[in-house]
């Protein structure tokens, strides 16, 4: 029973985190690729745009990309991805809203997984 009310309240307060809010918390993945940051970003929102939609993604910085990626029952932020480009490929960070939570959704983290090299 317990649970069930602590997953309902991760529910409800899932769809108040704005992008800044998200960002401002501490990265949940910081890893390395040797993809582009656009080709990187279009492998991660294709493993994703099945589950929550099309994400956002725009410039950042010089060369890389931000991502906002939808949460899956709203059209509110759940995630933000930002890929720098690096001599060799590009160095990813994964935010997350609730990323202390422990029975989150792994769809975002699966998909950056992913996507380093596959």
């Amino acid at each position: 029973m317990k649970w069930g009310v602590w997953a309902l309240v991760a529910l409800a307060m899932s769809g108040c985190a704005s992008v800044s809010d998200i960002e401002q918390s501490p990265p949940t993945m910081s890893v390395i690729s040797g993809k582009k940051p656009m080709v990187y970003a279009q492998c991660f929102d294709t493993r994703l745009t099945k589950d929550r939609g099309p994400s956002l993604i725009e410039p950042y910085q010089k060369d890389g990309v931000k991502v906002i990626v939808r949460d899956r029952f709203s059209t509110s932020p759940s995630a933000v991805l930002f890929i720098e480009e690096r001599s060799s490929g590009s160095s990813i960070k994964v935010f997350e809203s609730m990323s202390n939570f422990p029975l989150r959704n792994k769809a975002v983290l699966n998909a950056a997984e992913h996507c380093i090299s596959g």
